[in-house]
């Protein structure tokens, strides 16, 4: 912009030209002629043409995601899906290898692929859905720019100018209830004041005040750029005439657009995804390994050679012998990879959601559940988030008996309610004149109301107004006046009352030069009087006489008003906004004022009257009002101090408010010297980078004031650069790229903008503090049950893989196939790590430190653990397959009923040798109703023969995962402590684990597809008889892990209490 900026565009290319012309900085004049342009004509059409060309319509970019294929491909950039793919393609391959033979077997083989494939399709599904939802918060953005102007073009006004086709130079007018189109300079004010609500740029919750006036400094923050208003924005008062500065992209609400998608592009995988990622690297790694391993022992099976001369000779091939081995191989990596891992981690973190919306924290994007678990700090708003964001007045100042005392009245209350807290030592039968006049002023000098609404009070007009008709409702009435003979219904009966013995007949409006309003009121004998209430201080400079308690008028003196000033001192430096009541009944030529019609009321139409109207006050008295902290606040900043989280208040008010309420919540303690602690933010971004780490790693509390959407963005990157774990909260729009970046970004659910929600993580639907910290501690409390479940889980595949290792490493026929793998890691194995998800939380669990987000998911000690009870399923899944073949009795359970022939274990171990065995006969056995024999092929018996004893593998394996989850139950506490019934969830889903497993058995046609046959009563007692000694094992385990974590816990206690 200006002829600098025109040049450079012409010169630049495709991107728009920016600005460095401080508009708010120079004069309107200079602002003309820097834009080449003249208030009363505007732009000429050409020059409008040229402009576009320079600098484009006045819109937000559309940034291009991620094509449909780009997200789809992305679900498989994942080790454990293209493990799982893998395994799926080769099976597929071997299947259709197979297929020519035909029977159950190739059933059995086309099943396991298609249900791998199933899985992956499903996760990719989800994963595009989720990915498709992130550039809402762009969208949202989009709908708060305005869609019209009224722009003055070639000497004529266009009303309805589609604001997209402003240009930078063009003069628009503003009037009550538009939104700002672009980033301008104010020009002229049409009327007295011109007010803006730009609480979504800035956090401010007041409407802010505009003037034409240049400001000194051209290094200033937004709230300081007074002659300037942003797009997006909106005007509630008044009216003006602007000149664009800036447009598109180059405009406030641009920068915050390209900050948001910034942001989104840098978003960070969460703790226990990263974790799940290098579990799954090392999966990979081990599964080769043992692959490996598993062909090496198997070699001499399908490659083998005579010696010639002491070199290999003659090497014979089996094709059909290596294409078993690399079944196997795919066997291993369907059983060392938690299918179900997935899905169960989905419906545990669905679960937590649904429990934190309980608390009312509503969390938009499941994997933040986990992620608040290991929050290590906490960056909060001020405002409406510590605060109530209801304005109430906490002090009252009257007048005394005598000029020189003055009288002080606590106010309780915290919201617009005006039954919520009283006053305190209030003179409630006998309220003297001067308190009287103060109801009076407050009541009547006054344009906001308070209505009720869904069980809570909101209020219309401003906040401080507000506030002042509650502290009147709170007053009472004068002796001789009872509130019961008012109308019930009405919230504010008192202010009603007021201003019905007093009609408002002329108001004089607030502007920022005498900083007070005034309004003529006529009394009901018809005498008119002039209330004012604005800055104490300046009322005192136009007030000649004060208001004693008795209603008696004497001179204003020194002594007087420096006693005025001390208490307003004193309620200042503890962050109160206070205002000041006087009053007049002396108004010369207004002392019969009555409407427009009169004399006097030409006086009124120029502002700047105002203050000679305002002149010969008498003082009343005055109040201090405040923002208070939430009851809760205090409470749940001890909860983070215990629990180790470190809370960062972040705000775009005044440095002093913000200390008064830090102090007063808890951040701070009183009597602490927070001068390295307390920060504005224009402060902190003028230090170094090392100063600026150094200041973030303090322990305990810290405050940054005034602080600007960039301000957070580098608090948050400096934050998650040094390893924190970052919440953040807010609720405009410049919190945006903020929320975006942090781990968490918090959205408040009543006061937030759409836009803020669409970028945050997680809404709160009271806008609470104290729900973010309960969010927490419920966020920690399914991190330890979901590390419960994968723990489950994966010590289940471990003791998989252990049995197939052991199965080719004996050179036993194989005992469990893929298919049945499948089924128990994605049907048997998900229940139980289902209702894990639904273990009590620990009573301690906000007293404990945060968790680092790179701590271990497995320590080795639980490693060793689960390696030990995986050996064990290993040993008891193989071992319990040769025991059929082998034995007919084992543990004094008879099982051979069922006819089948023993053989020796080295028969069993060398079974590919059976065609050489002279005289090896097998008989019949019968398996449920079906009769297997083997007349034709004995050598059968060691594969389609080995139905029976495959079921008992497969009945042990699950049956050891039913008592493995009750292990899970705690890490280290015994079975004694707690027992089963302490999640009774987990009871019912071991029962519905173990339904599943015998519908798979005892249905004919799912027998046929997974290869089983139904067991006897006998055969099921001898199962649980191999399966329960697990429980055993991991007591012992558990015992020595105890004993060992506690000699440790001690250790550390006692260095911390050294320290």
């Amino acid at each position: 912009m200006g002829k600098g900026g025109q040049d450079e565009g012409k010169k630049g290319g495709l991107e728009p030209p920016t600005s460095n012309f401080p508009a708010w900085a120079r004069t309107v004049h200079e602002c003309e002629a820097e834009f080449v342009v003249s208030a009363h004509d505007g732009l000429r059409s050409e020059e409008v043409v040229k402009l576009r060309e320079i600098y484009g319509l006045n819109e937000l970019s559309k940034h291009s995601g991620p094509s449909i294929w780009q997200l789809v491909l992305e679900q498989f950039n994942d080790t454990l899906v293209r493990i799982l793919l893998v395994a799926a393609v080769v099976s597929f391959v071997l299947a259709w290898y197979d297929g020519d033979e035909g029977g159950e077997m190739g059933i059995t083989a086309f099943v396991e692929p298609l249900v791998i494939f199933l899985i992956l399709i499903v996760n990719a599904i989800v994963g595009v859905w989720q990915e498709n939802n992130a550039e809402k918060a762009l969208e949202a953005l989009k709908e708060i720019q305005s869609e019209h102007a009224s722009v003055r073009r070639n000497g004529e006004l266009i009303p309805n100018l589609p604001a997209k086709e402003l240009v930078p130079g063009d003069i628009v007018e503003l009037k009550v209830g538009d939104k700002v189109p672009a980033d301008m300079r104010i020009l002229h004010l049409i009327s007295s004041t011109v007010r803006v609500e730009q609480a979504s740029l800035t956090g401010e919750n007041d409407a802010v005040n505009k003037t034409n006036h240049q400001v000194e400094s051209e290094d200033i923050d937004i709230q300081g750029k007074e002659c300037m208003v942003f797009a997006g924005t909106t005007v509630v008062n008044g009216s003006c005439i602007c000149l664009v500065i800036q447009t598109g992209m180059n405009t406030e609400i641009g920068k915050i657009h390209s900050q948001i998608h910034e942001a989104s592009q840098s978003e960070d995988d969460t703790p226990l995804k990263k974790k799940l990622n290098e579990f799954g690297e090392v999966l990979t790694a081990i599964i080769g390994v043992i692959c490996a391993v598993v062909w090496l022992i198997n070699v001499k099976y399908f490659l083998t050679w005579e010696y010639v001369d002491g070199w290999p000779r003659n090497f014979k091939f089996s094709f059909e012998k290596c294409t078993y081995y690399f079944e196997i191989a795919v066997a291993l990596a369907v059983a060392a990879i938690p299918e179900g891992l997935p899905a169960v981690i989905t419906t545990c973190l669905a679960l937590g959601t649904r429990k934190m919306a309980q608390k009312n924290a509503l969390v938009r994007k499941l994997p933040s559940v986990e992620t608040l678990g290991c929050t290590t700090v906490i960056c909060s708003d001020k405002t409406g988030t510590l605060t109530t964001n209801q304005m109430s007045a906490v002090r009252l100042v009257a007048m005394g008996r005598w000029a020189d005392t003055l009288r002080t009245f606590k106010v309780d209350g915290t919201t617009y309610n005006p039954h919520d807290g009283i006053i305190h030592d209030w003179p409630t039968s006998n309220m003297d004149a001067n308190l009287q006049m103060i109801a009076k002023i407050a009541a009547v000098c006054n344009d906001a109301s308070v209505n009720h609404s869904a069980h809570q009070f909101v209020t219309s007009g401003m906040p401080t107004e507000a506030a002042l008709k509650v502290l009147v409702e709170k007053m009472g009435l004068p002796g001789g006046y009872e509130t019961s003979s008012l109308d019930s219904d009405e919230i504010l009966r008192c202010c009603k009352w007021w201003n019905g013995k007093a009609q408002r007949v002329a108001t004089l409006e607030f502007d920022r030069s005498r900083k007070s309003m005034g309004v003529i009121v006529k009394s009901k004998s018809g005498t008119n009087s002039l209330l004012v209430k604005g800055a104490v201080e300046n009322l005192l400079e136009r007030s000649a006489y004060v208001q004693l308690l008795d209603g008696s008028v004497v001179v204003l003196d020194d002594r007087s008003k420096s006693l005025i000033l001390d208490a307003l001192h004193k309620m200042s430096t503890t962050a109160l906004r206070c205002l000041g009541f006087a009053y007049t009944d002396d108004l010369a030529e207004f002392a019969t004022y009555d409407g427009e019609d009169h004399p006097a009321h030409k006086i009124l139409l120029d502002p700047s009257n105002y203050s000679s109207i305002e002149t010969g006050l008498v003082f009343v008295g005055l109040v201090g009002l405040r923002d208070p902290p939430r009851s809760e606040v205090y409470k749940a900043i001890e909860d983070c101090r215990a629990a180790g989280i470190r809370v960062m208040v972040i705000t775009g008010d005044n440095k002093e408010t913000a200390e008064a309420i830090c102090r007063d919540i808890g951040v701070f303690t009183p009597d602490e010297e927070i001068h390295s602690k307390s920060l504005t933010g224009k402060g902190f971004m003028s230090m170094s980078s090392s100063d600026k780490k150094t200041l973030l790693r303090q322990s305990g509390g810290l405050l940054f004031s005034r602080a600007e959407p960039k301000h957070k963005q580098e608090i948050v990157r400096l934050l998650r650069e040094d390893g924190e774990v970052v919440a953040m909260t807010g609720d405009g729009v410049n919190d945006a790229p903020a929320l975006k970046m942090a781990d968490i970004g918090i959205a408040m659910g009543i006061a937030g903008t759409e836009v803020a929600k669409e970028a945050s993580d997680m809404v709160l639907a009271d806008d609470n503090f104290s729900s973010i910290v309960a969010a927490v501690g419920e966020g920690r409390s399914i991190y330890n049950n979901m590390k419960a479940f994968i723990r489950y889980m994966i010590s289940s595949n471990i003791g998989e893989v252990a049995s197939i290792f052991l199965t080719a490493a004996l050179g036993i026929p194989e005992g469990l196939i893929p298919v049945q793998l499948l089924w128990v890691n994605l049907v048997t194995d998900g229940p139980p790590a289902t209702a894990l998800g639904f273990n009590p939380p620990d009573k301690d669990i906000m007293k404990k430190p945060p968790r680092r987000s790179d701590d271990s998911l497995i320590t080795a000690w639980i490693l060793f653990r689960y390696m030990v009870i995986g050996l064990y399923v290993g040993i008891a899944t193989v071992g319990i397959f040769i025991i059929w073949y082998t034995h007919g009795s084992f543990m004094g359970i008879d099982f051979s009923g069922d006819g089948h022939t023993l053989v020796t274990y080295s028969q069993l171990s060398n079974w590919g040798e059976c065609s050489s065995w002279e005289g090896f006969k097998v008989s019949p056995f019968t398996a449920g109703a079906r009769q297997f024999t083997f007349d034709a092929n004995p050598c059968d018996y060691f594969q389609t023969g080995k139905v029976k004893a495959m079921t008992l593998s497969l009945s042990v394996l699950v049956a050891i995962e039913m008592f493995n989850s009750l292990n899970a139950l705690s890490e280290d506490g015994s079975l004694l402590s707690m027992p089963p019934w302490a999640n009774p969830w987990l009871l019912l889903a071991m029962s519905i684990s173990f339904g599943l497993h015998f519908l798979i058995l005892y249905v004919p046609f799912l027998a046929q597809v997974f290869g089983i046959v139904p067991l006897s009563f006998k055969e099921w007692l001898l199962v649980l008889a191999v399966a329960f000694p697990v429980i055993l094992i991991d007591e012992v385990l558990k015992f020595v892990g105890r004993h060992t974590s506690s000699s440790g816990a001690k250790n550390w206690s006692a260095k911390h209490k050294d320290e």
